[in-house]
């Protein structure tokens, strides 16, 4: 690159005037031709500058005098659109770079041939430019409401902490802001965060910029500036403020100015903040020790995140309508379909909260449920006990493959009755399978439950184990049941 740069000084190529990346909705005219680069080791003297390309060419760079695309720097993703010259050339524009001080611009020539000394017309694709605008522009309110909810309204004692710009990335899909704390944010932090967002586009703030002396920007009382950033001077001051920043710097260190973002930003912002739309915060995680990310959407993608997160919360109160399985069911479905939505970090954390008291009432149901289906179990075999003659008693009493059930029945049974073994056969239909369970009271000795339901399964694919006193097996297939009965009975 070092070697590229050089050369169109030597050529006498002046820095690239990109002031008009400012304008919006206007195509640039009057623009020239600069330099055309194919790629290094491309010409013999291998740096990549020729007079003319066409579409044979594929891939080039273009640097013209002038420009009003954005080339990708301080966070902010690149311009991209077309260029077209005065010779009926057209070039399409997918990438817009800076190097030293000239921009160049990326893309295949789609019509004609261009030539070095041509005249042009820059077409930004301002449609793609507005939601990068609108993810630049919440960046620093995000910025702003990160610091008024953890330090200057928190209501711990946050002497000496500070929250600092780490890094970030606007895009046309989304804003990614990392800054430094301690740890993950409480859900009432996030959603405290989100609605001071949301809150400063409800109220259509202006957002002026001024370039401004370096000396006097820096003593403005609200300015968020990075840590160990050299900034140019002058410096372009952006300002998300119902005041001019005119106006501020007359008085830079009134405390109403405390209200509102200010930072030091050579990117391309709305004009008011109502034209962000809306604005989600998606996610917040950690990247490394003390530094935090988050990101976030405007516009559109905002308004798509609401509606999933609307729809979702609908689902959740009619699931909490339900009780007992169906409930356990919608709590399954919900909480695999939770993780996988785009939706407010604060809201889906509500959400998750909510479906996770759903499962503690699945829980207690069950708990309730088993003991109630235990008791009628149990009733129902020590009723089969009296009504049996000698030492075996066989009942087939379907609660499902609950193991905890049997174990509960077989332990009320042997409290009970003392001088009979039990053969239970329990089976759950929609699974296609069935447990027997044999148990034989303590100090009955003369029957083996092991051998018993051994015996009674034998051909069945039933799979299973115990010891003398208490065997279990679990059986395939429901139609086997009355050969296992029938076997049990001639035990």
């Amino acid at each position: 690159v070092a070697e590229q740069t050089s050369c169109l000084v030597g050529k006498g190529v002046d820095a690239t005037d990109d002031s008009a990346k400012y304008v919006w909705n206007e195509d640039l005219e009057g623009c020239t031709v600069k330099a055309l680069f194919i790629g290094r080791n491309e010409t013999e003297d291998g740096i990549g500058f020729v007079d003319n390309i066409s579409k044979e060419n594929g891939a080039i760079g273009v640097v013209l005098d002038k420009t009003n695309y954005y080339g990708e720097s301080g966070g902010q993703t690149y311009d991209i659109g077309s260029i077209k010259t005065s010779s009926g050339a057209t070039i399409q524009i997918n990438n817009t770079q800076i190097y030293g001080s000239f921009v160049l611009h990326l893309g295949e020539v789609t019509e004609g041939t261009v030539t070095v000394g041509d005249a042009a017309t820059c077409c930004v694709d301002y449609v793609r430019r507005a939601p990068i605008a609108a993810n630049h522009t919440m960046t620093h309110i995000l910025n702003f409401a990160l610091k008024d909810v953890l330090v200057t309204k928190s209501t711990e004692d946050q002497h000496g902490v500070t929250v600092d710009q780490k890094g970030s990335l606007v895009d046309e899909n989304k804003l990614r802001f990392d800054f430094s704390w301690n740890g993950p944010l409480t859900a009432e932090q996030l959603a405290a965060v989100e609605q001071i967002c949301v809150g400063q586009i409800t109220s259509a703030i202006p957002v002026d910029n001024f370039v401004a002396p370096l000396d006097a920007a820096q003593k403005i009382s609200s300015l968020r500036a990075v840590f160990g950033e050299v900034y140019p001077d002058p410096v372009r001051v952006v300002a998300v403020s119902p005041t001019p920043i005119t106006s501020i710097l007359e008085n830079p260190q009134d405390g109403q100015w405390n209200s509102y973002s200010v930072e030091f930003c050579g990117g391309t912002h709305l004009k008011n903040t109502s034209e962000a739309e809306g604005f989600v915060l998606l996610s917040e995680e950690g990247i490394a020790k003390g530094v935090r990310r988050i990101t976030g959407v405007t516009m559109k993608d905002a308004a798509i995140a609401t509606a999933a997160a609307n729809e979702f919360e609908a689902k959740v109160t009619e699931a909490g309508k339900l009780d007992g399985l169906e409930l356990e069911a919608q709590v399954k479905l919900l909480t695999v379909e939770l993780e996988g939505l785009s939706i407010s970090a604060a809201k889906k954390m509500q959400l998750r909260e909510t479906i996770g008291a759903f499962g503690k009432q699945v829980v207690a149901w069950k708990k309730k449920h088993a003991a109630e289906q235990t008791s009628k179990v149990c009733d129902q075999v020590v009723e089969a006990a009296g009504a049996t003659e000698g030492n075996k008693v066989i009942v087939r009493c379907d609660f499902g493959l609950d193991g905890k059930v049997a174990k509960a029945v077989t332990t009320a049974y042997g409290k009970k009755i003392k001088d009979k073994a039990l053969l239970l056969v329990s089976a759950d239909e929609s699974a296609d399978s069935f447990l027997v369970i044999a148990f034989a009271p303590k100090g009955m000795t003369d029957v083996d439950c092991k051998a018993w339901v051994t015996a009674a399964t034998e051909g069945t694919g039933g799979k299973g184990g115990g010891k003398k006193d208490s065997a279990q097996f679990r059986v395939p297939g429901v139609g086997s049941i009355d050969g296992v009965l029938e076997k049990a009975r001639s035990f």
